[in-house]
């Protein structure tokens, strides 16, 4: 079986490890549980909750506060709920539901029971009643535009007005209670008639501005669990809290935008004489260039930029299960994140970066090709086959494994080039190159085209040692997969890369809408990639890694997402659920992390530029582009754009010159063959 890795893989600010469960030691949650921990009057134990809406999709910003809420009360030894705050049945689904769940457990959480706002929906109506009868609410009939006058909106959408009291606020009690029932008997369609509660207007919170408690939905849907039993439903600001409260929750543990709310919420609590729960506000997550937003996403699905909620290029929690992302590499960032009340606003390069150091030490390496070309070495009889052992990994726990070495094999096609250069390393004419553990070089003697001008095939032959033992070391050794079918290699494969959604930053900046900045080069395609043969012990031995909800499977019931591994100086890989063992389907996770001074197995440095003739031309127009750009370049401070494309020539420029030996990661290369979709 894989090692068991731990959840304590985490990459600190200045690249070490980060502590399990540093955000609850100290910091702004080690403060908030001062504020009322465990043994002070009232707390026996921790309480808390995770009340998502069921009416979407969990995303990466909510894996933020599912790990505070789960987190904070398993640290402190008490209890979680998942509660569902289904008071919206036009927009509530069973799909959304059972995501939820699913993504809460696999994220490695197990609530202390599932419940359901609506299984309060008789005790708040009573409470609701009881408001009414003293004085704490009233039926209004306003129209949204005199509830907005009467908040001091003006016509213009501008607030800061006087603020007046609606002309229903002082209407007798025993009025307001006929007419609530009313409202609840279906009297009244959808902006008839509100019960609001009867609050502060001369309080400067919008929160105690006589806020809404119950509404009429506009669709006349059936909900999940109630049925048509009610007509009316209670909103968020009323239903929260006293839910809350019920439930014993001890600290409910909320986004910033919910700060204001703390207000209403305690004096909604004071007003019914229930217990009154401790809210505090922590800041949220969001990620730059990456849509998080319910009504973006839905467009994405439903405009067909994206196939589907799942779509590994999406940051929803099932796309990025999908995109081979492992939940604990998802706690270990929220965990060294942090938590204060600021925002975290984050770059997606700083999450890619944590997935790299989490996935570097807990999932084998297997050789792939993503654009192969058969190489057919001429001095090797037919018959021809060693077979060579390659490690999973550099650590030893992970194990060995043995692939064939035979006359033909398959190697990038950028590791070969026609013409041979100084500044070149791998197969040319005439050179040598390694093959990762195959104990002697290769050497290229010819080649052959198709008719499209690409070479097809190349000749070469194998490097014996003289008669002392000896021969010329290589300078660079690449990866390769053999033929031998009896040994099932080498095994075909398609390979998703996904690349980013957006063309800038923030969508939201285009000037025809952030729909308009929508990267119809987002998904590309390799559909003829080979993978060693090693494949199919990784798979059999997933999940890799071991992980939060991914522990405990048996040999064999892991899902194809948790069957990850990293391609040998291409990227990190992981199956995707459509694959099949007669169609293999891989999807990219992220790409490899470039360091130009690490060692490799073989003793050279990864990370260092890696030409073909295509990258070739492709720096030769950098260059080209430079000059043009010279004599503007400082007057092009203020222009990211400009910044970025800048220093990315100067970046290609200088890996041209690193010393010789060195390779750079194949997703660096401009990739041929690749087959882009919509």
């Amino acid at each position: 079986m894989p090692p068991k890795a731990t959840t304590q893989v985490a990459l600190g600010s200045q690249g070490g490890l980060a502590e399990k469960d540093a955000i609850f030691k100290g910091g702004f949650l080690a403060s908030v549980y001062q504020e009322r921990p465990k043994g002070s009057p009232g707390i026996e134990k921790v309480t808390t909750r995770f009340p998502p809406e069921p009416n979407g999709f969990l995303h990466l910003g909510h894996s933020k506060a599912i790990t505070i809420n789960f987190g904070f009360a398993r640290y402190h030894g008490g209890d979680c709920y998942l509660r569902f705050d289904d008071t919206n049945p036009g927009a509530e689904e069973g799909r959304f539901f059972d995501a939820i769940e699913e993504m809460i457990a696999w994220l490695g959480f197990k609530p202390i029971k599932v419940t359901y706002s609506s299984d309060n929906f008789d005790k708040l109506y009573e409470l609701a009643e009881q408001l009414i009868q003293d004085d704490g609410a009233y039926v209004c009939h306003c129209t949204q535009e005199q509830v907005k006058a009467s908040r001091g909106v003006g016509e213009d959408g501008k607030g800061g007005g006087k603020r007046a009291a609606c002309a229903h606020r002082d209407r007798p009690i025993s009025e307001s209670l006929k007419e609530f029932r009313a409202m609840k008997d279906g009297k009244y369609a959808a902006g008839e008639a509100v019960l609001r509660m009867k609050q502060d207007l001369s309080d400067g919170n919008p929160q105690m501005w006589d806020l809404a408690a119950y509404r009429i939905p506009k669709e006349s849907r059936p909900h999940h669990r109630t049925g048509r039993t009610w007509k009316i439903y209670p909103t968020y600001d009323y239903t929260h809290c006293l839910c809350d409260s019920f439930e014993g929750i001890t600290h409910s543990l909320c986004t910033t935008e919910f700060e204001l709310s703390r207000q209403s919420y305690e004096w909604l609590c004071h007003r019914v004489k229930v217990y009154t729960p401790m809210q505090r506000e922590f800041g949220r997550l969001s990620l730059e260039g990456v849509v998080l937003s319910k009504r973006k996403l839905t467009a994405l699905v439903q405009k067909g930029y994206v196939h589907g909620w799942d779509d590994p290029r999406l940051y929803t929690l099932i796309a990025l299960r999908r995109r081979g992302v492992p939940p604990g590499a998802i706690l270990s960032f929220v965990n060294d994140l942090g938590v204060t009340k600021a925002n975290a606003f984050i770059e997606v390069t700083r999450f890619e970066q944590y997935l790299r150091k989490y996935l570097e030490t807990t999932v084998p390496r297997l050789n792939v090709i993503l654009d192969p070309i058969p190489v057919v070495i001429e001095n090797l009889p037919d018959e021809y086959l060693e077979m060579v052992e390659l490690p999973f990994s550099k650590d030893p726990a992970f194990g060995n494994h043995s692939i064939p070495f035979t006359k033909t094999v398959y190697i990038e096609h950028g590791d070969f080039r026609e013409e041979d250069s100084k500044d070149y390393f791998r197969l040319a004419p005439g050179k040598a190159v390694g093959l990762l553990k195959v104990p002697y070089p290769i050497i290229a003697t010819g080649f052959e085209k198709g008719s499209d001008g690409r070479v097809s095939k190349v000749q070469a032959t194998y490097v014996e040692p003289d008669a002392d033992g000896k021969f010329k070391k290589p300078k660079a050794y690449i990866q390769w997969v053999g033929h031998s079918p009896s040994h099932h290699s080498p095994l075909k494969a398609r390979v998703r890369y996904m690349h980013s959604l957006f063309d800038r930053k923030d969508p939201d900046t285009h000037p025809d809408g952030w729909e308009a900045s929508v990267n119809h080069s987002s998904e590309e395609w390799f559909n003829d990639a080979l993978i060693e043969p090693g494949f199919l012990e990784i798979k059999r031995r997933a999940p890799w890694p071991e992980e939060a909800g991914e522990k405990g499977l048996g040999e064999g019931q892991a899902k194809p997402e948790t069957v990850r591994f990293q391609g040998q100086r291409t990227a990190y890989f992981c199956e995707d659920k459509d694959s099949a063992p007669d169609n293999i389907v891989l999807n990219r996770i992220v790409s490899l992390k470039e360091d130009t001074g690490k060692q490799d197995d073989t003793g050279k440095k990864e990370g260092a530029e890696k030409v073909g003739d295509l990258a070739k031309s492709e720096n030769k127009k950098r260059k080209e582009d430079k000059k043009k750009k010279k004599g503007i370049e400082k007057k092009a401070t203020e222009n990211k754009d400009a910044e970025k494309k800048d220093k990315e020539t100067e970046d290609a420029e200088k890996n041209n010159k690193e010393e010789e030996g060195t390779e750079k990661t194949t997703q660096d290369l401009p990739l041929r063959q690749k087959d882009t979709e919509k």
